[in-house]
């Protein structure tokens, strides 16, 4: 065997150990996060048989159709929802008083979610509170909140805009926007669903309209069924960039 031969193979070896340490840990990593998600699945999880190699070309697939999951989330395996561009009228009933609150629920493919959030805040006015949600420690079992009260808007929107990959992209981070005195909320959560809560609705389904977010009333989202999130060790850093910039002290378990 020459030299170059010897090289070749030494390449070939190392990069088959780097993809099985890859695959090994996103079959770790996924059924870990899929435990939390899916543990009052009936019939089992759709994830539980897949070899590794059946795994990672199932998150490697982010298109369907004309729609793009952004990389922080991915549907079941056997897709008991398909992933689709809409927004749908629900309520939110809130136990503690009795109340029932109007919602709007819209998914959008990523190639255009973020602005279609960023537009979304708009109607809630110049000056707002801030909610950062983070599940990157999975240990606790259970979400940490921050919050920001009474930040300007356009301050707000231009830190947002330094943080689009990791707002867009980590499954483990969430947002939430909210206007206390009218009160609405523009919610951009770890699933990459806009929630919005509060009256009135229409400016904001005037936002879904001008983008071309058609009205499904039968639509069902990645989160009615079984999926997975996707996350990465440098959005935990990037998390505590955005804390920081946010200017945030207060924590709610």
């Amino acid at each position: 065997m020459d030299r170059n031969d010897a090289h070749s193979r030494y390449e070939r070896e190392a990069l088959e150990e780097s993809r099985r340490m890859k695959m090994g840990f996103l079959k770790r990593f996924f059924m870990n996060v899929l435990h939390e998600e899916t543990a009052g699945v009936e019939h089992g999880s759709s994830f539980e048989h897949l070899s590794e190699e059946e795994l990672e070309a199932h998150l490697g697939v982010a298109r369907y159709g004309d729609f793009v999951l952004p990389e922080a989330i991915r549907p079941s395996y056997d897709l008991q929802v398909t992933p689709r561009p809409g927004y749908r009228h629900d309520e939110y009933h809130d136990e503690s008083n009795g109340n029932t609150v109007p919602v709007l629920m819209a998914s959008a493919s990523s190639e255009g979610l973020f602005d279609l959030f960023m537009e979304s805040l708009d109607p809630l006015g110049g000056e707002v509170d801030v909610v950062l949600e983070s599940s990157h420690d999975q240990s606790r079992g259970r979400h940490q909140d921050l919050y920001r009260e009474h930040i300007d808007m356009p301050v707000l929107t231009s830190i947002l805009w330094d943080f689009e990959d990791l707002l867009l992209n980590d499954g483990c981070t969430g947002i939430a926007v909210i206007n206390p005195s009218t009160p609405q909320e523009v919610q951009f959560d770890e699933h990459k669903l806009l929630i919005v809560y509060g009256e009135p609705l229409g400016g904001f389904e005037e936002v879904f309209r001008s983008r071309d977010i058609p009205c499904r009333k039968e639509l069902k989202f990645i989160t009615e069924a079984e999926h997975v999130h996707s996350s990465k060790d440098e959005y935990i850093q990037q998390f505590e960039e955005l804390k920081m910039r946010l200017g945030m002290d207060c924590v709610f378990d």
